[in-house]
């Protein structure tokens, strides 16, 4: 039935004939000064560069460009003085197309006309030079597997894989996903993921929705000063303003859930405007219906998001905004009576698991004069994580059922095994300012600084077998300070060649570590005929998860020691330099080496092979013994990257990296990281099929194909005692799974009615179920309790996702 009015609207859709329109708006401003280029030209190219129709800015850089048929098109624009711009853009009927427009200005006067447009993955960031690159909300849409998610869509990347199938942890050139920073309007956010383990930088389900975000930057190595706190990449995010000129509504049912946004003006009188959004999970729907989605349980899960934006007087703007989630699951064993293989991979234990996150801020942006720019934000973040464990005694009877055994199992007793709460509230605050002293120099100077607030309660029983005999492990309530200063120049030599330096410097007062001066450089070269080299290198440092801080142990005398609260800053340096090729036909060829050599990373006390480089992908804490940074690691590789950007109807990225990961515990010795797969390879490719003005159809595929994760040889005595698994420290990491693959395919079809676009898609993540295997896990057998207790946990099978959205406007504002 569903594909017969399926058929019957598409076959409506095709008989109708009339040309549809759109408006484009937007604003032009100084990429590094944030100054409105009044006057700044701006033209409707079609694929064959043919002229539509064009614009002026006005006083404020603002420009409305009316009745743009729907399609594909590419803005230009030019500003004397300044580097012209090409921006492709989707025109749909549902929604206006609103773009915002830096144009870089040129070093030196010239009479000589040379276009060195910027190029189309060039950061937004003006100064950064080298492992960074710009991602647009669209494409987190157009790729396959990305589910919208920037996380994911950046695991497309050279030198960026995915940790887990089931979740967004990514690992950057080897590290840890503990390594990487989040940032919203210039400040650091707590994890933006639904079900975030304290500590981790991922999740299963995004938080951030990419309907609420602007075009950002993702960096990857030797970031520029701005940026602190971190060891392996950067999201620097921005969020988009609601539209100012007409009411707009999106609705979107699908498998990661339901969501509706609204945006439009304030008021009839002025261009402030409004943007709200917000989403709640749909997978129970699917749980009833039988189709499994990675879980014997249903998680539930619920975000929002709005952006209220008021315009000032000469050029400034202040924004309201926030954003958060919160999320729950229940994994219930004691429920179960049947014996079923599913059963062995889910433990010994019921389990309850919420979380919650929110961060919201005050943005207020002006150009002071024609050279000076300032950004300030002030915000306040709140992270929770609640679990609650009841372990599980259980006993299998057996009977005889026409001559075949069958199993029940019966529950003896159950009662609390641990249970843990951890909060951390923060008071966060950015300033910065960037002066153009002319047009070969630029500063950048400001400061991020955090105030914490923590609350840490967890409790487990001593013994499993007695059921009343509890230890806390932690009790904690205090204060932090973190304080991040930072300056940086630009020097642009020539508009072909850039030379970037900047200090970074980072106290933290729990643990009262100081780095006193992080030096960072970049330099990038644009030679002729479309070939550029770049280089960059820094110093990095960063706090470690939070609640290792607060993790305590009694001394002799009964009294609770925090034993790790005077762990330093784990650092890092960092060296790369890059070559790429730009070709006329909308693609490049790109090259990346990089060194990283990484230490003072917490290791135990005792030797061992622990090392919090393996920490920090998937849902467990870890309770090692008494820290110290004595721990060094290594990275290095080669990434290759051919790419034809998405300028007309086709695009493809192919990926390549080849690299090596090691690391040395307490007891001196190198081994493989968790993360050292040795190499990755991603194949994205995407065609679109016009069917006429108003109909398409997209289809897009991603391969991946890497080395699989590292593991050891189990303990099996130590592993029965704790009831988890746990590795021989002799041959820490000598074995690694089978190689990864994996193929994803998207099917996405566009109706753009008059003032209505319709959108259904399907994403088929690993559509061949491909079973690639992801860890070992603790799985005592009731059958038989004198065999290993171990299982092979895999990856996500096949996963059909799929929504339907409708766009459409609701009027334009009354002037």
């Amino acid at each position: 039935m569903k594909l017969i009015v399926f058929c019957a609207f598409l076959a409506i859709a095709l008989t109708t004939h009339s040309q549809i329109t759109q408006s484009v708006r937007g604003r032009v401003a100084d990429v590094e000064t944030q100054v409105p280029l009044t006057g700044a030209r701006i033209q409707v190219l079609t694929e064959d560069t043919t002229l539509v129709l064009g614009a002026a800015a006005d006083v404020n850089g603002e420009f409305q460009i009316p009745q743009v048929p729907i399609g594909k098109h590419t803005l230009k624009t030019t500003f004397l003085g300044y580097e012209p711009s090409f921006q492709p853009i989707q025109v749909n009927s549902g929604r206006e197309t609103v773009v915002t427009i830096f144009l870089l200005e040129k070093a030196v006067e010239t009479t000589e006309v040379v276009v060195t447009a910027r190029a189309q993955d060039q950061p937004i960031n003006e100064m950064a030079t080298i492992s960074a690159q710009q991602f647009s909300i669209e494409e987190t849409e157009r790729y396959a597997g990305s589910r919208a998610d920037p996380a994911r869509m950046a695991s497309n990347f050279a030198g960026v894989q995915g940790a887990d199938d089931s979740r967004n942890d990514i690992i950057v050139r080897g590290n840890s996903p503990l390594g990487l920073l989040w940032r919203v309007e210039g400040i650091d956010i707590p994890n933006p993921n639904h079900f975030a383990i304290s500590g981790s930088t991922g999740g299963p389900v995004s938080i951030l929705n990419n309907k609420f975000l602007d075009n950002s930057d993702f960096f990857m190595s030797a970031f520029p000063a701005q940026y602190g706190n971190s060891l392996s990449g950067v999201f620097d995010l921005n969020l988009r303003r609601g539209n100012t000129e007409r009411h707009e509504f999106t609705g979107q049912f699908g498998f990661l859930g339901t969501e509706v946004l609204m945006e439009g003006p304030l008021s009839s009188k002025s261009r402030a405007s409004y943007l709200f959004m917000g989403r709640y999970s749909t997978l129970s729907m699917f749980q009833a219906l039988g189709i499994k989605i990675g879980t014997s349980a249903v998680p539930q899960y619920g975000d929002m998001a709005f952006k209220l934006n008021f315009p000032l007087k000469k050029g400034g703007q202040l924004s309201v905004w926030g954003m958060g989630g919160m999320s729950a699951i229940e994994i219930m064993i004691s429920d179960q009576t049947e014996l079923t293989e599913e059963l062995y991979g889910e433990g010994d234990r019921d389990q309850y698991f919420s979380t919650a996150m929110a961060v919201g801020g005050i943005t207020y942006k002006k150009p002071l004069n024609d050279k000076t720019f300032l950004h300030a934000t002030l915000g306040a973040s709140y992270e929770r994580q609640k679990s609650h464990h009841d372990i599980t005694w259980r006993t299998l009877d057996t009977t005889i059922v026409d001559g075949e055994e069958s199993y029940r199992i019966n529950l003896d007793s159950l009662y609390q095994l641990m249970g843990y709460t951890f909060e951390v509230t923060r008071l966060t605050s950015h300033v910065s300012f960037n002066h153009k002293i002319n047009r070969r120099h630029l500063i950048k100077f400001g400061f991020n600084a955090e105030l914490q607030h923590q609350k840490m309660n967890d409790s487990v029983l001593y013994d499993i077998h007695i059921a009343d005999n509890f230890k806390m492990r932690w009790d904690y309530k205090g204060f932090a300070t973190l304080l991040q200063p930072f300056f940086q120049w630009k020097y642009r030599i020539s508009d072909r060649m850039n030379l970037v330096a900047g200090l970074h410097s980072q106290y933290y007062s729990m643990s009262n570590s100081w780095s006193y001066v992080e030096p960072r450089i970049g330099w990038d070269w644009t030679l002729k005929k479309g070939n550029k080299i770049k280089f960059g290198a820094g110093m990095h440092s960063q706090t470690q998860p939070l609640y290792l801080y607060t993790y305590h142990q009694s001394d002799k005398n009964g009294n609770n020691v925090l034993i790790n609260k005077n762990m330093d800053f784990s650092r890092s340096v960092h060296v790369a330099a890059g070559y790429q090729k730009s070709f006329r036909s909308k693609m490049r060829i790109a090259a990346e080496i990089y060194y990283q050599h990484l230490y003072n990373i917490p290791v135990e006390r005792t030797p061992s092979a622990f090392s919090l480089n393996n920490m920090g992908s998937g849902f467990q804490r870890f309770f090692p013994d008494s820290l110290v940074n004595e721990g060094i690691g290594k990275n290095y590789g080669i990434e290759l990257t051919l790419e034809k950007y998405f300028d007309r109807s086709f695009f493809f990225l192919i990926t390549g990296s080849l690299f090596d990961s090691k690391y040395q515990g307490s007891d001196k010795i190198w081994r493989n990281t968790d993360y050292n797969a040795t190499f990755a390879t991603n194949l994205v490719v995407g065609k679109e099929f016009q069917i006429n003005e108003k109909n398409m159809i997209s289809v897009g595929t991603k391969i991946t194909y890497a080395g699989g994760r590292r593991y050891g040889y189990v303990d099996i005595a130590a592993s029965n005692q704790v009831q988890e698994i746990v590795f021989l420290d002799s041959a820490y990491n000598e074995r690694q799974f089978r190689n990864y693959f994996r193929m994803d395919l998207k099917i996405l079809y566009r109706l753009n009615a008059k003032k209505v676009t319709h959108e259904i898609g399907l994403d088929l993540v690993n559509i061949l179920n491909t079973r690639n295997l992801l860890s070992l896990a603790y799985a005592p057998s009731l059958t038989d309790p004198t065999a290993e207790p171990l299982a092979e946990r895999t990856q996500l099978g096949f996963l059909p996702i799929f929504y339907y959205r409708i766009d459409f406007r609701i009027q334009r504002k009354n002037k």
